[in-house]
């Protein structure tokens, strides 16, 4: 009877270092694949943000201006509102245009700031609040200079409205 359970004991004792070994060899595998795995997704990720990040940046580098451009700044421009009579404004501008596109740029630029005056005397306060009425401003402007220069100016720039 001593054999059989010194049999036994030996029988158990190799089965459970079988389990143990089985067991410790399947959290292996596990760790192995579940690492492959996320180490793949992880550098899918670094990809995508690295793809993401140079797309941003071609797009950042596409200008809305290309070509022979020059930029006059049209200086500062203070007048009263129409409307409330007490009521003053201070835009500071710039226009873009194609060099060599105007013969006397200075005399232009001082017409234009002439023009952005007597408009701005026409305002009233509630035509040119909030972000719509920024706009609203903004495309009158464009709209005015062109017709003054027959289309030779590109755009004005609005740099600084102050409303007082």
């Amino acid at each position: 009877m001593a054999d059989k359970k010194d049999e036994t004991k030996k029988g158990g004792a190799k089965s459970w270092i079988g389990a143990l070994a089985l067991c410790t060899l399947v959290a292996v595998g596990t760790g192995a694949a579940l690492g492959m795995y996320l180490m793949t997704s992880v550098e899918k990720a670094v990809d995508q943000k690295t793809r993401e990040a140079k797309e941003h940046e071609k797009a950042a580098k596409v200008l809305n201006y290309t070509g022979e451009l020059s930029l006059r700044s049209v200086g500062s421009v203070v007048t009263n509102l129409a409307e409330p009579a007490d009521s003053w404004i201070r835009l500071e501008s710039s226009v873009v245009f194609k060099t060599g596109s105007l013969p006397t740029p200075d005399i232009t630029v001082a017409e234009i700031k002439a023009d952005i005056v007597a408009y701005l005397r026409t305002l009233s306060t509630a035509q040119i609040e909030g972000a719509s009425g920024l706009q609203h401003l903004r495309e009158d402007l464009n709209e005015r200079v062109a017709l003054r220069t027959k289309g030779a100016i590109r755009e004005l720039i609005v740099e600084a409205l102050v409303v007082q």
